[in-house]
């Protein structure tokens, strides 16, 4: 029971601290904050973030973040850097050096030649009177009184600050561009928000031999085989000159049968509704999607600019194709 009693303590310590420590960010989004955001958006170059260590983990991330959210940024290991790759960073380009000591032997041996190749440079430190902060032009101060370890040696109150602290940084630069959800997703097209926003209806849509289709005057009998057959539980109805004239599905069939209507004798024109709502093959899913939802259907016809059935599509191709 101690032990138990111990454990929990330790964690609710733990996060205590790290939360003091993100609280202590809040005075110091300040002119410096304004100057490294000013720095970067006037960057013609891109962010290249580095960082030994634990600060190279979190430095890694930050970077992702930017370049996920309209600023162009990658990661270089400062030890590789000094044995070739820092001919991956250009003038244009601004290096966010982070590094709680602010002497981390690996980053301050890369400031001379940042320097001199004339590459502007921001920290990202615990000590603002380390030899990375006064070599930088502007410091994001990340010191924290204290490291959640109770030996105040591994860094963990330090790294989650220098995190939320790149977030803060990465956020306010999102929005001083105008990124938006739809320039999200040309970073994420694999995710679902990249196939919510992306997937157009010509993706997902059945077309061709799959599309179920009847021409006026067909028996409503024949019309429910060309819709078992294709399975996509609706049938469009074609005219005579291949436009839309309407649409049958399952619902409409539940409807027939509650009428009584003699689905042997009954003509698809006397049952079907009439043209339907459509949408468009260059139509995002999304918006397919909600026109289904707004009208509470589960079909709808795709047609093109003549109003001619091209495709078709349901909930369920919707859902496979993880757009709902």
């Amino acid at each position: 029971m101690n032990q138990t009693r111990d454990l929990i303590d330790s964690a609710q310590r733990t996060i205590r601290l790290e939360l003091e420590a993100v609280q202590e960010l809040l005075p110091r989004i300040d002119a410096n904050f304004i100057k490294a955001c000013e720095l970067i958006l006037a960057c013609k170059g891109r962010v290249v973030v580095v960082g030994m260590g634990k600060s190279g983990h979190i430095g890694n991330k930050i970077a992702a973040t930017l370049a996920s959210t309209g600023t162009t940024s990658f990661f270089v290991h400062p030890a590789e850097a000094s044995h070739g790759d820092m001919g991956m960073i250009t003038k244009d380009d601004i290096v966010l050096a982070l590094s709680n000591s602010g002497s981390t032997a690996e980053i301050v041996t890369l400031l001379p030649l940042i320097k001199r190749l004339g590459i502007r440079l921001i920290s990202m430190t615990g000590n603002p009177d380390s030899p990375l902060a006064k070599a930088a032009e502007v410091n994001l101060d990340a010191r924290v009184s204290q490291e959640a370890c109770p030996l105040n040696l591994a860094p963990t109150s330090s790294t989650t600050a220098s995190l939320v602290l790149g977030d803060a940084l990465a956020i306010a630069l999102l929005e001083a561009r105008g990124f938006t959800a739809e320039d999200f997703a040309f970073s994420h097209p694999g995710g679902a928000l990249g196939r919510r926003l992306l997937l157009k209806v010509e993706n997902v849509m059945n077309a061709g031999d799959a599309l179920p289709r009847v021409n006026r005057g067909t028996s409503l009998r024949d019309a429910l085989l060309e819709m078992t057959q294709k399975g996509l539980g609706m049938t469009v109805v074609l005219e005579a000159d291949g436009r839309l004239a309407g649409i049958f599905t399952d619902g409409d069939l539940r409807r027939t049968l509650d009428k009584g209507i003699d689905v042997r004798q009954a003509s698809i024109d006397e049952v079907m509704t009439p043209h339907g709502k459509t949408a468009r093959a260059e139509m995002l899913a999304a918006e397919a999607l909600k026109i289904m939802e707004d009208h509470k259907i589960n079909a709808l016809v795709v047609v093109d600019d003549q109003d001619r059935p091209v495709g078709a599509l349901n909930m369920h191709d919707l859902l496979r194709a993880g757009v709902m």
